[in-house]
């Protein structure tokens, strides 16, 4: 499995000194059969005053981090290391009963898959149950194809914009104004697929962009990425990146899932002062690839060297 190496750096600043609460950091990927971590360390500027770690009732990797002591800057940085091996959906066997669409999940299935089946936004006229309907080529269309054709619609027919501000557009707006980003899309199609009955949820992580001749070039790198997984019985959560029209895994890192987007944030936590004293933040993200492995894995925080919220 090739191995990519992940530097994620969030920093604020702040005019004068100010307080900071409790942030939890999700920046560090599970282990899985499609990728393994090699090596993963989680720096933090102030030095924390406690740091714990926790899986959340997703399964998600938490740091929670507090301080005590006041600063103008909170720096969050991460480094890991992990192979990573995609996979296409078309290569894992889907269960004959769901091989076709409409189908419905096994009862055993449903009660768990619910949430994730419900819509969560608002559609009063059904704009977006009639555009999701419109990839359906009728009764018996193979359900792999209609996800990946929704997928790829939406990479062909949506502009991509990288929004700074935090939040997501609502699906009836980004499918009104035919643009967002990789989040937004992420959202669309979840809304999108669960119309159509799927069990779907937002994965949040990271975006392998190949460079020169080893593959394609991606749209979203350098900050954290966002797509979808759906829920195919005898296949399990496949992905699906509507961003790049990515169907599988290639190039795409599993840091955390959720039903709903804020269930999925990177990072997030407080800060006490006036309102005027917020700088910004500033993400770096860098995804390389290299041939050898890295340092093995050290569990837990190095505290050397962030409160709003990184979408």
């Amino acid at each position: 499995m090739p191995l990519l190496t992940v530097r994620h750096v969030s920093t604020y600043r702040y005019k004068q000194p100010v307080a900071f609460g409790e942030h939890r950091v999700m920046y560090r990927p599970r282990d899985s059969y499609d990728q393994r971590l090699i090596h993963a360390a989680l720096t933090v500027d102030p030095a924390p005053a406690s740091v714990h770690w926790m899986h959340d009732v997703f399964g998600n990797c938490v740091a929670c981090v507090g301080f005590s002591r006041r600063a103008t800057m909170l720096r969050f940085e991460s480094v890991i290391q992990l192979e990573h091996a995609g996979r296409e959906l078309l290569h894992f066997p889907v269960a004959p009963y769901a091989e076709t669409y409409p189908f419905a999940y096994d009862q055993e299935d449903m009660p768990d898959l619910l949430r994730s089946v419900e819509r969560h936004y608002p559609d009063p006229r059904r704009e977006l149950s009639g555009w999701a309907a419109s990839f359906v080529g009728g009764r018996g269309s193979p359900s792999a194809e209609l996800l990946a054709r929704i997928t790829q619609a939406i990479r062909r027919d949506f502009t991509y914009v990288r929004r700074e501000e935090m939040g997501i557009q609502e699906p009836l707006l980004t499918l009104k104004l035919g643009r967002g980003s990789c989040r937004d899309f992420a959202l669309l199609m979840m809304e999108a697929v669960r119309a159509l009955g799927f069990a779907a949820r937002f994965v949040s992580g990271y975006l392998y962009s190949p460079a020169g001749d080893r593959g394609p070039a991606r749209t979203g790198g350098g900050s954290t990425h966002a797509w979808v997984q759906v829920y195919l019985p005898g296949a399990g959560w496949m992905e699906f990146d509507p961003t790049n029209g990515i169907v599988g895994s290639h190039d795409l890192i599993r840091v955390a899932i959720g039903r709903h987007p804020s269930q999925a944030v990177p990072l997030w936590g407080s800060w006490t002062g006036f309102p005027s004293d917020s700088l910004g933040l500033a993400v770096e993200v860098s995804v390389t690839a290299s041939a050898g492995h890295g340092a093995p894995a050290r569990p837990g925080i190095d505290a050397a060297p962030g409160a709003a919220r990184e979408s």
